[in-house]
C-alpha cells in the first residue's frame, strides 16, 4: 500500500541518516587526540572526498557497479584455476571438501600470479600510478604516499619493503600513515582466499581501494606532521623490478614465497578457532553459575558492538549478528570472521526462512555488503605483532618510535574500515528481484532461493484475507491476475499467517 511504501522510504532513509552520521563520529572519535592546531584539511576533506566519490562510482552508478561486478566475476573465473593444480597434488575429494585443500592453494596461486606481474613491472606501475595521483592532490609526501597505494595490492609487511631505504629518514608522522595504511586493507593474496569463501569479490576490491585514500586522510588527522619531512618533492619514488633474471623464476619464487603465508594462516585459524571454543566453554560455565544460558564471546561482541554496527546503517535487526562478525575480527582475526560471514551468506542464498525458532538465520544483502566493507583490512589484535615484527627488523634504531604509534594506528586503521562501511550503507541501492517482485515470481518462480523467499514475504505482507472471500492485495500486487496463483505457490514453500 502507498502507507507501506512511505514506511519503507522511512526506514531507508532513517538508515542513510544513521550512516552519515556514523561517518562524522567515526572521523571526530579518530580525530578526538589529535593536535587540531596542525592538521592540514586539504589531505583529511581530499582523502575523504576521493573515497565517496570512488564509493558513488562502484556502487551507486549502473556503468560502475557493473563493470566492477564484472572484473570481480572475471577474478573468480581466474581462481578457479586453482582447482587444476591442487587436485592433481591433493585429489578431487579433499579439494572439493576439506578447507585447507580448498582455499589455502588459492593463496599460492593469487602470490605466484603477483610476482609474476611485479617480474614484469606491472604491479609497480599500477603502485606508482596511483601514489602520484593521492599524492597530488591530497599532498602528502612521496614515500608514505607510496606505502599506502601498494597496500592495495601487498600486505602490511611487504608494503613497507617499497620504501625500505627511506624508513629511517621518515617522521613519525609518515611511519604512522604506513602503519594505518597496512592496518585498513587486506593483501591481494589474502583477497583470492576470501572470494574462494564467497564474499562478494566486486565489494572486496573496492573495499580496498576505497581505503589508500581514507586511510592517509585519517592518518593525517589522528597524527599530523608536526615535523619537517624529507620526501616532500613532486617527483614520486621509483620502484625497482624484480631480482629474478627471468618469469620462470620469478613464478617459482612467488610460489615458494607464498608457503609461508599459507601457514601462517593455518597456524592462526587453528590457534584463534581454538582458544575461541576455549573461551566460549568457559564464559558458558560462568554463565550458567549465574543462570545466564549461552554466555559466549559472540553474545557479548552482539550487545556490546551493536550500537556502532547500527550506525553503519545495519538495520536493526541485523545488528546482532554483524556485531558477532566484527568482534570476532577485531579480537581474532579477518579469516575467521569471512568464514563466519560466509555461512550466514550460504543460509541466505539457499532459501531458508530468514527466523527459525526465534533465530535470526541471515542477514539483508545490504548487511552483508557493509560487514564485507567492515571487515576487509587487517586491523586485529594480533596484527599489533606481525607490524611491529616486519618494521623493527627494517628499521631496529627506531624500534621506540614503532611501540609509541602502533596502537594508534590500529585504531585508525579500524577506523578508516568502519568509514567505508558507512560509506557503503548510505550508497547503496537494491538491485535484482528485490526491485521487481512481481515480474520475478511470474518468470523465474521454481524454488527456494533468496530471491524466492524475499519477494514472497512481500507478497504475503500485501495480502489481506476477507474472511471466506478471496484475498485482496495491495501495492504492485493490485489487479495482477498472477497475484492469487503466485500467493499458493508462496504458501507451498512458506508459512505465514495469509495461507490458512
Amino acid at each position: 500500500s502507498e502507507q507501506e511504501l512511505k514506511q519503507g522510504g522511512i526506514l531507508k532513509a532513517g538508515a542513510d541518516a544513521d550512516a552519515m552520521e556514523g561517518c562524522s563520529r567515526f572521523v571526530t572519535h579518530a580525530g578526538i587526540f589529535s593536535f587540531w592546531s596542525q592538521v592540514c584539511w586539504r589531505t583529511v576533506f581530499w582523502g575523504l572526498g576521493l573515497q565517496f566519490i570512488f564509493g558513488i562510482l562502484v556502487i551507486r552508478t549502473e556503468p560502475g557497479f557493473n563493470a566492477f561486478q564484472w572484473l570481480g566475476d572475471q577474478i573468480q573465473i581466474f581462481l578457479a584455476y586453482t582447482v587444476e593444480g591442487s587436485s592433481f597434488v591433493f585429489g578431487d575429494t579433499l579439494v572439493q571438501n576439506v578447507f585447507a585443500f580448498q582455499s589455502l592453494p588459492i593463496i599460492i596461486f593469487f602470490g605466484c600470479v603477483m610476482s609474476i606481474l611485479y617480474y614484469l613491472g606491472l604491479v609497480q606501475w599500477v603502485i606508482q600510478k596511483v601514489a602520484w595521483f593521492l599524492q597530488i592532490t591530497m599532498g602528502t609526501t612521496a614515500a608514505e604516499t607510496l606505502a599506502v597505494a601498494g597496500n592495495i595490492f601487498v600486505g602490511m609487511t611487504e608494503a613497507p619493503l617499497l620504501i625500505r631505504p627511506y624508513l629511517a629518514d621518515m617522521t613519525i608522522s609518515e611511519i604512522h600513515a604506513v602503519m594505518t595504511g597496512g592496518f585498513a586493507t587486506i593483501a591481494g593474496t589474502v583477497l583470492g582466499a576470501f572470494i574462494s569463501f564467497g564474499i562478494d569479490a566486486s565489494s572486496l576490491i573496492s573495499a580496498s581501494v576505497m581505503a589508500a585514500p581514507c586511510a592517509l586522510a585519517l592518518s593525517k588527522l589522528v597524527y599530523p606532521e608536526v615535523e619537517e619531512s624529507k620526501f616532500k618533492s613532486k617527483e614520486g619514488l621509483k620502484l625497482p623490478r624484480g631480482e629474478e633474471r627471468n618469469i620462470l623464476e620469478a613464478a617459482s619464487n612467488g610460489a615458494t614465497d607464498a608457503i609461508s603465508l599459507v601457514a601462517n594462516v593455518a597456524a592462526n585459524l587453528i590457534a584463534f578457532l581454538a582458544v575461541l571454543a576455549f573461551i566460549n566453554a568457559t564464559l558458558s560455565w560462568l554463565g550458567e553459575m549465574v543462570d545466564i544460558h549461552g554466555l559466549s564471546f559472540q553474545v557479548i561482541c552482539s550487545y556490546v558492538l551493536r550500537p556502532m554496527v547500527f550506525m553503519m546503517g545495519v538495520q536493526w535487526a541485523d545488528c546482532p549478528l554483524v556485531a558477532e562478525i566484527v568482534g570476532v575480527k577485531f579480537f581474532i582475526n579477518e579469516f575467521v570472521a569471512y568464514q563466519q560471514l560466509s555461512q550466514y551468506k550460504n543460509k541466505r542464498l539457499s532459501g531458508v526462512e530468514e527466523w527459525i525458532n526465534g533465530e535470526k538465520q541471515w542477514i539483508s544483502v545490504k548487511a552483508e555488503i557493509i560487514t564485507t566493507f567492515s571487515l576487509c583490512g587487517f586491523a586485529n589484535l594480533s596484527s599489533i605483532g606481525i607490524t611491529l615484527g616486519g618494521l623493527t627488523s627494517m628499521i631496529p634504531q627506531r624500534k621506540s618510535d614503532l611501540c609509541k604509534i602502533v596502537v594508534r594506528a590500529l585504531f585508525t586503521g579500524a577506523c578508516v574500515s568502519f568509514i567505508s562501511a558507512c560509506m557503503a550503507g548510505i550508497l547503496y541501492v537494491p538491485r535484482g528481484a528485490e526491485t521487481d517482485c512481481v515480474s520475478f515470481l511470474n518468470t523465474n518462480f521454481t524454488n527456494r532461493t533468496y530471491e524466492t523467499y524475499v519477494c514472497c514475504r512481500e507478497l504475503f505482507q500485501s495480502t489481506s484475507l476477507n474472511g471466506t472471500n478471496m484475498p485482496s492485495f495491495s501495492g504492485p500486487w493490485q489487479d495482477n491476475v498472477s497475484s492469487l496463483r503466485n500467493l499458493a505457490s508462496c504458501c507451498d514453500l512458506y508459512t505465514s499467517t495469509v495461507c490458512a
